[in-house]
């Protein structure tokens, strides 16, 4: 797996059933977030927004990456080269598709948001490709999440 920041603190987790999730998501977010699935490329405005701010989970609402970490990787989504907090995202081995990847998800609410990759600039050389419709947006200046 792809050397990135290690959790070292638990995180209180967040558990709901399927029927909750899709009652609190859109259609597409809950395909993303609960069912590993993956948006469009280029079908996120999220992907070129530029004002500082920080990415929250779309289910729970956890702040998983800030704008300071926000780079145009071309690849079609949003990408960042570090989460948030160390603690804010966690990882596993997703084999899907017949490639190995290094999945990242919410750690408070298990929500798949994309996969990291060892192809990003510095100072971490990562790049975490993240589903925009996993997330939502809240500027630096604003008081609500959009």
């Amino acid at each position: 797996m792809t050397k990135h920041p290690a959790s070292t603190n638990i995180v209180a987790k967040i558990a709901k059933s399927d029927a909750e999730w899709q009652a609190q998501l859109s259609p597409e977010a809950f395909h993303v977030t609960r069912e590993h699935g993956t948006e469009r490329p280029f079908s996120s405005p999220l992907d070129h927004e530029l004002q500082p701010g920080t990415y929250t989970c779309v289910c729970c609402g956890e702040p998983v990456f800030v704008s300071d970490s926000k780079f145009d990787s071309g690849c079609g989504w949003p990408s960042f080269t570090a989460p948030a907090q160390p603690t804010a995202i966690e990882s596993s081995v997703d084999t899907s598709h017949g490639m190995r990847r290094e999945e990242v998800h919410c750690a408070k609410c298990n929500a798949h948001l994309g996969h990291v990759f060892p192809d990003g600039p510095g100072p971490t050389g990562l790049r975490y490709c993240i589903n925009g419709v996993s997330l939502n947006f809240k500027r630096s200046d604003d008081d609500s999440t959009g």
